[in-house]
């Protein structure tokens, strides 16, 4: 969807990943100014029922995605973050949307501007498109078939084509570079880096370490923490359609739409260079 084509329905449930990643990246571009004018008032947050923080920018932007996926695309399961906390009903279908309007809100608080907002296309457990957004930074990320990144200030529509860098993982150099939460840091994760040579190590907010590494500016990124779903799929689809790829601990690529576990995430690794994945599992 270009500018001008807002009246142009997209059908999420079966168009192609190329269009539904262009429409996500204008969905999520559409709750910038919102987030931004909340980050300007350095607004508070508060602390849900499990513990973690939310803030008026993660409601007002969930609210601004909503709005922006019901007028441009035909109906299709949506499960946000702030409407499931408040206990609306967890509903996927063979394909979804996921939507987390504030990632990173330890960072929006902090103020340090590592904050995103995220929304991914789910299709029989995989995320097939994605886009995530830094509007501190004005930097866009998104991806159907094919992952690129451009400059974009909250505010703007999708820049042109000829604005876009397409994006590519790199292969893994002998001195890796591990990227690791700002703010959710572990043991275990350590002790999975000891089992490598790590020549850099970059403390990242949100699921920005999905795209460093879907630009080739690293290698691997740990988490054995909890997450959501709603946390990784936009980056996680980013980083497959650069040509990464996202594990389970427990092995295969990491699932969606888990009922049973409330769509909490377990352990898993994402990975630039799935041949540097192959020979992790072999230590």
């Amino acid at each position: 969807m270009t500018p001008g084509e807002e009246t142009d329905r997209l059908d999420l449930a079966n168009t192609s990943r190329e269009a539904a990643g262009r429409l996500l990246a204008r969905v999520a571009l559409a709750a910038g100014p919102a987030v931004m004018e909340e980050y300007a008032r350095s607004a508070p947050a508060r602390e849900k029922h499990d513990g973690s923080p939310v803030t008026a920018a993660d409601e007002r932007g969930e609210a601004a995605i909503r709005d922006r996926l019901e007028a441009w695309a035909s109906p299709i399961p949506i499960v946000a973050e702030e409407a499931t906390a408040a206990g609306a009903p967890i509903a996927v279908a063979e394909r979804f949307i996921l939507v987390d309007p504030l990632d990173g809100t330890r960072e929006f608080v902090a103020r340090n501007g590592e904050f995103t907002i995220n929304v991914a296309l789910i299709e029989r457990g995989a995320p097939i498109a994605g886009a995530v957004y830094a509007p501190a930074l004005g930097r866009l990320w998104f991806a159907g078939e094919t992952a690129f990144a451009c400059d974009c200030q909250p505010g703007a529509d999708l820049p042109p084509p000829a604005e876009w860098r397409k994006l590519s993982v790199r292969a893994a150099p002998a001195m890796l570079a591990a990227l690791a939460s700002r703010s959710h840091g572990d043991s275990q994760t350590e002790a999975f880096l000891d089992r490598f040579q790590i020549g850099q190590r970059r403390s990242v907010g949100s699921s920005l370490k999905f795209c460093v590494i879907a630009e080739g500016e690293g290698d691997v990124y740990p988490r054995f923490g909890p997450t959501m779903e709603w946390d990784t799929a936009a980056g996680d689809a980013v980083l497959r359609a650069a040509g990464g790829t996202t594990l389970a601990v427990e092995g295969g690529p990491l699932i969606y739409g888990k009922l049973a576990s409330g769509l909490r995430n377990g352990p898993f690794v994402a990975w630039g260079d799935a041949s540097a994945a192959e020979r992790a599992q072999h230590r």
